[in-house]
């Protein structure tokens, strides 16, 4: 799958009651992995012995897991939990009918749009297994590493500009329906001071991609 190279190939169902089991989950969350997941399969484990890659500090090998889906409107709570609870690294490819899309949880959820089945390739980029890792991650999640910035470092910065956008959004909507004039006043220059500053934001972002 994926491209990937066929030594890495396994195909080794993960039962959902053996997850249930192991980590002790209560009737509420087994309900919600049942919910949105019919089978989940391990169907690669990329690691040194198998492409001779020599391991990472962080990632000494990763896994790909394939989960067909009851729906595309799943929750990515479910996705993210499973990334949690198995200690392992997992790149997921979600399955639904005739589409699929990639998800990996790297600080948070990320996930690639839906496509037709078998449309993704996967190359292996890096010198150790943590630089490949962290390329999937930039893949999967569509992330621009501005100069300077690590990965987390980037991620963290991304999520608070989508934060910024979203205050400012909820303000002007706020602020338009608002009848106090001085309310209103007030709301429309929060709105504003933040736009300000999330376009100082942007400006710098696309200072350092143009070095």
């Amino acid at each position: 799958m994926l491209g990937l190279p066929k030594v890495t190939e396994l195909h080794k169902q993960l039962p959902k009651k053996a997850i249930y089991a192991k980590f002790q989950m209560n009737t509420a969350a087994k309900e919600k992995i049942d919910a949105d997941i019919s089978k989940i399969i391990i169907v690669n484990e990329v690691s040194p012995a198998k492409i001779h890659i020599p391991e990472g500090q962080r990632v000494k090998t990763f896994f790909v897991v394939q989960a067909i889906l009851k729906k595309k409107d799943f929750a990515e709570s479910t996705i993210a939990t499973l990334s949690k609870l198995i200690e392992q690294n997992m790149l997921f490819i979600l399955e639904c009918g005739d589409e699929h899309k990639l998800a990996i949880y790297h600080t948070r959820l990320m996930q690639t749009s839906w496509q037709p089945k078998n449309s993704f390739e996967l190359p292996l980029k890096g010198l150790t297994l943590d630089a490949v890792w962290e390329n999937i991650v930039v893949q999967v999640g569509g992330v621009e590493i501005e100069s300077g910035n690590t990965l987390d470092e980037q991620i963290a910065a991304d999520d608070r500009r989508q934060r910024l956008q979203k205050e400012i959004d909820r303000l002007e909507k706020q602020a338009r329906t608002e009848k106090q004039p001085n309310k209103k006043f007030e709301l429309a220059s929060k709105a504003k001071a933040m736009k300000k500053h999330l376009s100082e934001l942007e400006n710098q972002k696309k200072g350092w991609n143009s070095l």
